[in-house]
């Protein structure tokens, strides 16, 4: 096959013209057949008001090698250097149909469990099934249909419910902020692609597959990984909701699987444990630590959600006399403060909504969401600042004795993102606190809105939180601010709304594993995704995942690749 890159049309062009454009570039006449998929779409407004869409397509047509020759003069036309998941490890995409017996038929007292149905969870879930080895996957949530419930009744006023919140349930923390799949991560091997095939497959738009901001919408990733759950069962895997891990450990000697404990009193035994328990899981965190489990701290990155009206990030980044149809405008934006910090952009969801994204009773967290359409009057996202686990040590040891615990350096991340919920939760007294910039500027609480209105899923309520921040870290996000201010007008408005807290950008911990991907010290348990600190989004967390299936049949003595491959952290 061959690559043309730089295809630039004009948005609102018919699929005739992009067939066109490359019939020229590659100077083919239309009686010659031609296939073409489309890798990548991009919008170029660099030039404003002049627009285009900038395409990277892959075409299959006769003699390629003698239109190669002609065209070698064009920078654009290369050989195809993709790589398909599914040519590479064939053993997951074997034509016949697997039943609930498995390909492998593997012993039902020793099926590999799963623990967390997250993208990480789901997508290891997905292809141990369809290699037939039946899997396990056990969730302290809820499924997602009943997940939905339990959110909006929080939303509306009700009662948080722990174990089944925006944090915790069937799909992750991912299905409530957007569905984004945007990630940096390398893909030599086409599991990036996979991923947004596999979404595509259950229901998600075909455009993720080549956007440049992949997109699914909250409304759609509900039902994208209900469907998901739907064929992990119908390939033999099995689900169990509302089952959470609160004890790991050896059996005897002589057996070499590891014992599962729930708090519903359940017990399973498995020679292979996936840990993708994601972010949030802070108790569980505890509970491996306890363990024996090898872990250290990481960075991570705090801050506030900041709404815009929509229409002022389209003007900015469109044009206010854009002619043509693009859908709500995304922005992301980088900064060094004075301090040597890091700020940026995080998780930006144009046309969306802040939620309320709480976990635990007497604290708060938001996130951002939009839905498939991005029809929300507001934009908004998180702009945050980088912590270092130093910073997280001088800011909750304070009182600390000279000889503390370790598990305070390995958890002193958690207990710093839990001090800012607390003061979130008491800025708000339980509603999400809202604050205009200028009024975050003099360090003065907000009163009443302006130019801009909150758009909130939950309920919310003026506040200064600025108060909830170290000072270093508000003072930085005010720099910051102001930095982008200068980059997209209106974006440091005085009515500009800030909405607290965004603390669970990433894991603050990470548990280490081996160039196998196995927890240290614990062979055939794999951690894995956001929660084991390897990965930073859906697709990463979900790549993660399927790397994670890859070393559980390695074990299996099936014929994959095991090629081992550096950690990659990435949004």
């Amino acid at each position: 096959m061959l690559q043309i890159q730089q295809l630039r049309l004009r948005p609102g062009h018919s699929k005739e013209d992009l067939e066109k454009k490359i019939r020229k570039e590659l100077q083919v006449p239309g009686r010659v057949s031609m296939q073409y998929n489309i890798l990548k779409m991009s919008v170029d407004a660099h030039k404003r008001p002049s627009i285009f869409l900038v395409y990277t397509v892959e075409v299959s047509l006769p003699d390629e090698k003698g239109i190669l020759r002609r065209c070698r003069r064009n920078p654009k036309i290369s050989l195809s250097a993709r790589k398909r998941y599914q040519d590479l490890h064939p053993v997951f995409f074997q034509k016949e149909n697997p039943g609930s017996a498995g390909k492998l038929q593997p012993e039902t007292q020793d099926r590999p469990v799963i623990i967390g149905s997250g993208p990480a969870g789901l997508f290891c879930a997905y292809l141990l099934s369809l290699a037939g080895l039946c899997p396990i996957v056990t969730e302290r949530g809820a499924p997602v249909e009943e997940r939905i419930s339990d959110v909006h009744a929080f939303w509306e006023g009700g009662k948080l419910d722990p174990e089944s919140n925006i944090q915790f349930g069937e799909g992750g923390a991912g299905t409530f902020s957007d569905g984004k799949l945007n990630s940096a991560i390398k893909d030599p091997e086409g599991r990036v692609r996979f991923v947004l095939e596999t979404f595509a497959g259950f229901g998600a738009d075909p455009s993720i597959c080549y956007s440049y901001k992949p997109h699914v919408g909250t409304d759609v990733l509900t039902e994208v990984v209900r469907k998901m759950r739907e064929e992990i069962i119908r390939l033999g895997g099995e689900f169990r909701f509302h089952t959470c891990l609160n004890g790991i450990g050896k059996t005897v000697k002589t057996d070499s699987r590891w014992k599962l404990s729930y708090a519903n009193g359940e017990t399973i035994y498995a020679s292979r444990v996936v840990l993708a328990i994601g972010h949030s899981a802070r108790d569980t965190f505890s509970m491996l630590y306890a363990a024996g489990f090898s872990m250290t701290p990481k960075s991570f990155a705090v801050g506030l959600r900041v709404q815009h009206p929509q229409k002022w990030i389209d003007d900015a980044m469109y044009g206010e006399e854009c002619p043509y149809e693009l859908g709500a405008a995304p922005y992301k934006l980088t900064y060094k403060a004075a301090s040597g910090r890091g700020v940026y952009s995080f998780c930006m969801c144009p046309g969306g909504y802040v939620v309320n994204a709480s976990s635990e009773p007497g604290m708060l967290a938001v996130n951002g969401m939009s839905y498939h359409d991005r029809a929300g009057e507001n934009a908004n996202s998180a702009i945050v600042v980088t912590v270092s686990p130093e910073d997280c040590r001088k800011e909750t040891g304070k009182n600390r004795t000279p000889e503390p615990d370790p598990a305070n350096a390995v958890f002193a991340g958690i207990a710093f993102q839990r001090n800012l919920e607390r003061a979130a939760f008491r800025s708000g007294r339980g509603a999400v606190p809202v604050q205009r910039f200028d009024d975050y500027q003099k360090g003065i609480p907000t009163k009443e809105f302006g130019k801009v209105q909150p758009q909130i899923k939950g309920t919310f309520r003026p506040a200064d939180v600025r108060k909830i921040l170290p000072d270093v870290i508000a003072a930085d996000l005010e720099e910051g601010m102001l930095a982008f201010g200068e980059k997209i007008p209106k974006f440091s408005d005085p009515d500009v709304l800030l909405c607290g807290v965004e603390s669970r950008t990433s894991s603050p911990v990470r548990i280490v594993r081996d160039e196998e991907m196995e927890a240290v010290g614990f062979p055939g348990i794999y951690p894995c995704g956001e929660g084991a600190g390897y990965a930073g989004g859906i697709t990463s967390a979900a790549v993660d995942g399927i790397k994670a299936a890859e070393r559980i049949l390695c074990k299996a003595a099936l014929n994959i690749s095991c090629r081992k491959e550096p950690h990659e952290i990435s949004r």
